[in-house]
């Protein structure tokens, strides 16, 4: 049960908009169109096999890997700030 000024649902809320946000953000990342026969960051083969698995794909395995461990830091905050902040 929620107190002081949120009402009923409010934490339930904030949970669903941060999961919605990041869903949105997955999705804009998202390639379409045909892939890359060759890795645009290191020039490796990219096999036929991962370009029918992943529309649009740009980088080869190992790139793609090293790319994903650089930008996962910057999904882990939640810009809609604390529980306790909002809901007083």
């Amino acid at each position: 049960m929620a107190t002081g000024w949120a009402g009923d649902g409010a934490v339930q809320d904030q949970i669903d908009a941060t999961v919605n946000d990041a869903v949105q953000r997955a999705r804009q990342q998202l390639r379409k169109g045909p892939g890359l026969k060759r890795c645009e960051e290191c020039d490796a083969a990219i096999p036929a096999a991962r370009r029918k698995a992943v529309p649009g794909v740009r980088l080869c395995v190992a790139c793609q890997e090293l790319h994903d461990k650089e930008s996962h830091g910057a999904g882990l905050y939640n810009r809609r700030g604390s529980k306790d902040s909002q809901l007083r």
